[in-house]
């Protein structure tokens, strides 16, 4: 299990590790993940080619709108569909991309500077492979 140290004066969820191929928040651990400054929730994320708007609804709520979403695509870097960037940006809303284990780190790095970011994090590990095969099915 890896360990990030979390700053006391940073307000809201913060991710504090990694263990059991999810994101560790306080005692919980999350297989997948939406996180504001004000709540982290676990999340079943459909396969990334099909991440559109309405996945990410609970992070659109935000008021105000965050300044970007943070997306982890898993164990790699992949590319959002392009329908979702697009999307995004006529809110007003940048979309970072990189893989979950960076998006972790950049979202503490990011919410000690106060900035009001939202973030989605695919599952980490093998998981990830076998939940986008079984949305592929579907």
């Amino acid at each position: 299990m890896m360990r990030l140290e979390r700053d006391p004066a940073a307000d809201g969820p913060l991710i504090n590790g990694f263990s059991g191929g999810g994101f560790r928040i306080d005692d919980m651990v999350y297989r997948a993940l939406l996180i504001t400054p004000l709540r982290a929730d676990g999340w079943a994320p459909p396969a990334l080619d099909s991440l559109d708007e309405s996945a990410l609804a609970a992070l659109l709520a935000l008021d105000p709108p965050p300044e970007f979403v943070l997306l982890g695509t898993g164990n790699t870097l992949l590319m959002p569909p392009r329908a979702l960037a697009r999307a995004l940006e006529a809110r007003g809303i940048g979309l970072e991309a990189m893989d979950s284990r960076a998006a972790a780190r950049a979202w503490g790095v990011l919410r000690q500077e106060g900035r009001w970011i939202a973030g989605a994090l695919y599952p980490l590990g093998p998981l990830d492979i076998a939940h986008a095969a079984a949305s592929m099915k579907a």
